[in-house]
């Protein structure tokens, strides 16, 4: 058996769903959309994608003895409707990814287990080889690298699609000075449909396959410091980490595989968590509750920013003590919250 169809059989033995390999160089045209995104303003505050944009915009110079990229996807598909939480005023929505165990540490053990075999097996080949692994936090743009390497295509909310696996699953990528035979890239077939654009409760795409960062939910939930512009806080509902939005209403969905991976099976206290108990999280017990998932990372205070607004969106008179016990909080911004909730329920 050949080197990649060898790593192809590995990387599904491993529990990756697809696999494809795309040359380091091949989308020149990537360096261009990222500076127009970037001085368009839309980042926001993510100031690290403005940053090593060189490297961001060409993996050739991200490490330029690599000769191929190889790129996989993991699949973690929602055992349930998604939206379903989202109608539950009470409760909070957490999107799909982060109800368990944070992926990056998930998929980056995964990704070194396949890297290790692909060294020994070149090796045992006669080859010499060697290899970087990324998940996400580094400056590697996986999305376009992924639809370069036949993964799929970036659809018109900018999320990769796939014919085979709908548009839940995670990307890791594994650089390797191997010259491996490269794939075709992805097609686009998002067709006429629109109903991704449509689901944004925001309105952040401001035309297909364009998105601004700055109205995105998931963006202003996670990434955006101090208070959200108050002409947002109502569109955000009562989503509290993140959004699925766009993603569940992707058509493709109906190809969708099951996740293999346990560990992101959803835990039953992150499905639709009652927000009354979230609003009385302190620092200690935010970190208790959220040990190994990717909401830790975002802190008690925002987190419980979140909270309030949805609060404040929820309708529930009942829900107005929590906001009101928060509203001399040592953070500045979670009073804000908590201020603004009280107006909105009174």
């Amino acid at each position: 058996m050949g080197l990649k169809a060898a790593l192809l059989a590995q990387a599904r033995a491993e529990g990756f769903a697809a696999m494809g390999v795309m040359r380091p160089g091949s989308v020149p045209e990537l360096a261009g959309r990222l500076q127009a995104f970037v001085e368009a303003g839309r980042h926001g505050q993510m100031g690290w994608m403005a940053e090593r944009m060189n490297w961001r915009g060409d993996p050739s110079a991200l490490w330029p003895e690599a000769r191929s990229v190889v790129m996989l996807a993991e699949p973690y598909t929602p055992d349930e409707d998604p939206m379903d939480a989202v109608a539950r005023r009470e409760a909070g929505a957490i999107s799909v990814y982060a109800r368990n165990r944070d992926y990056h540490d998930v998929v980056k053990k995964r990704l070194k287990r396949l890297g290790r075999w692909l060294i020994d097996e070149a090796k045992r080949q006669g080859q010499g080889a060697e290899i970087k692994v990324f998940v996400d936090t580094a400056p590697v743009m996986e999305k376009p690298l992924a639809a370069a390497a036949g993964l799929g295509w970036q659809g018109k909310h900018t999320n990769l699609l796939s014919r085979d696996l709908g548009n839940w699953f995670f990307l890791g990528a594994i650089f390797t000075t191997l010259d491996l035979e490269p794939d075709a890239p992805g097609r686009e077939n998002c067709g006429s449909c629109t109903a991704c654009l449509d689901a944004c409760p925001t309105r952040a795409f401001p035309a297909p396959f364009q998105i601004d960062a700055r109205r995105c939910v998931s963006y202003l939930t996670i990434e955006h410091h101090g208070p959200v512009d108050e002409a947002l806080r109502p569109m955000l509902g009562n989503r509290i980490y993140g959004c699925d939005d766009c993603l569940a209403a992707c058509p493709w969905n109906k190809f969708a595989i099951a996740a293999s991976e346990v560990k992101y099976a959803a835990r039953d206290d992150l499905r639709a968590p009652a927000l009354a108990r979230l609003a009385q999280l302190d620092d200690a017990a935010f970190r208790e509750k959220f040990s190994g998932s990717p909401i830790k990372r975002i802190g008690r205070d925002r987190f419980v920013r979140n909270v309030l607004y949805a609060i404040g969106n929820s309708g529930q008179p009942a829900l107005a003590a929590h906001a009101a016990r928060l509203a001399d909080d040592p953070d500045e911004t979670v009073r804000d919250a908590a201020n603004w909730a009280l107006s909105r329920l009174k």
